[in-house]
């Protein structure tokens, strides 16, 4: 039995005088590329951290929800099923309440349950550490509840969870990733069908790691800004009459743009999810033809595009990437919705170090916090640990 698994089914124990019925985790994920193309009905390609939300969980008959997390401070939140309301709670327990509420009006027969909660997944740093809650909550009342979901229904319920009840206009790939990831793939998801595919990606097997450089800039996706970008994205495909940004084709994207004439921000926002979605398509035919090198450059773009067209990046996130490219990386980009979080740095193994050093030494130049670097490994999605 794991460490993490121990800890959380003693904490449980020690919060509710019992033996959880059983313990579930479920991860973090990094985007290798598509981004603020989910809720536009594109394409995206995370794939799972080893970083997880980890569950100890017990029914309840009563209409009650105890919830508990280990790493906020302060004691149980007791909470009536019944008074369960969408954007009624601004705490981290809006998360794991969001989904059995979503649960509930789905017609499921939640009744009730005690939870206590852990989590590896940095908050705020675009590596969506509220999907794995959601997620880990969601597998949990799926099992003991004998519900019968699959994990795609699964991610929607938390979608809407985030969508409604928190108030967070996410899109649909954070919590899929984190059902659905497998070990060693990066998923190709079509976010209109959801169609999945799991691309192998073995990096260390080719010599190369991929990094991850938290800023330990914090952003929220409730915030004005993500719903603002998200607003625009769904101006322009009014504007241009299709149901969403997907509909638009790549080598039609100039004839498109001069039909937006003057709406010069929306034309912005068209723009980069046109060509992000053509870039997420770029990297699975490199990744399967073996070139997996070659996703370096295709990764760099993204960030250009998100830095000046879509304009959620951050100095701090330019920072990362200038100096890791600067250092020899094979490709950066940031990672998440922006304002803040993550970055991601392509590398030859034997040149990690070096742009680890550099990226530190810039930081420290420039007088920003201290970010916290390390690799991201393609794990497994979310799963029962006992």
């Amino acid at each position: 039995m794991g460490e993490p698994q121990v800890q959380v089914r003693q904490g449980f124990a020690a919060l509710y005088g019992a033996e959880p019925e059983g313990v579930w985790s479920a991860p973090g994920r990094v985007n290798l590329i598509g981004e603020h193309t989910d809720y536009n009905d594109g394409f995206v390609m995370p794939f799972a951290l080893p970083h997880t939300a980890v569950a100890a969980v017990s029914r309840r008959t009563d209409g009650r929800l105890r919830l508990h997390s280990a790493d906020v401070e302060g004691g149980v939140a007791e909470l009536s099923l019944d008074d369960l309301a969408p954007e009624s709670d601004k705490n981290w327990t809006a998360y794991p309440a969001g989904v059995v509420w979503a649960l509930r009006e789905a017609g499921h027969p939640v009744t009730g349950a005690d939870i206590h909660l852990s989590s590896t997944v940095p908050s705020g740093a675009g590596l969506s550490s509220s999907a794995a809650l959601e997620v880990v909550v969601a597998l949990a009342l799926n099992d003991l509840y004998d519900l019968g979901l699959k994990r795609w229904q699964l991610a929607r319920l938390c979608q809407r969870a985030e969508n409604v009840y928190v108030g967070a206009p996410t899109g649909i790939m954070d919590q899929t990733a984190s059902a659905c990831c497998e070990a060693g793939h990066a998923l190709f998801l079509d976010t209109r069908d959801l169609s999945q595919r799991q691309i192998p990606f073995d990096l260390a097997a080719e010599g190369m790691r991929l990094l991850v450089v938290d800023t330990q800039v914090k952003h929220a996706h409730s915030g004005g800004e993500y719903g603002r970008r998200r607003a625009g994205c769904e101006q322009g495909a009014d504007l241009l009459g299709v149901y969403a940004l997907r509909d638009i084709d790549h080598a039609d994207l100039g004839a498109a743009l001069e039909r937006l004439g003057a709406e010069e921000e929306v034309r912005r926002l068209v723009r980069h999810v046109v060509t992000e979605d053509a870039r997420v398509e770029r990297v699975v035919d490199l990744l399967r033809a073996g070139d997996t090198r070659a996703i370096g450059p295709v990764l760099t773009e993204g960030h250009a595009s998100l830095r000046d067209d879509f304009r959620v990046s951050c100095p701090e996130l330019d920072l990362v990437v200038d100096t890791a490219l600067g250092a020899g990386a094979l490709g950066a980009r940031m990672t998440g919705g922006g304002f803040g979080g993550s970055a991601i740095v392509l590398a030859e193994e034997p040149d990690v170090e070096a742009i680890t050093k550099a990226v530190e030494a810039a930081f420290a130049a420039a007088g920003f916090t201290p970010p916290r670097v390390f690799e991201a490994v393609p794990s497994a999605g979310a799963g029962r640990l006992d």
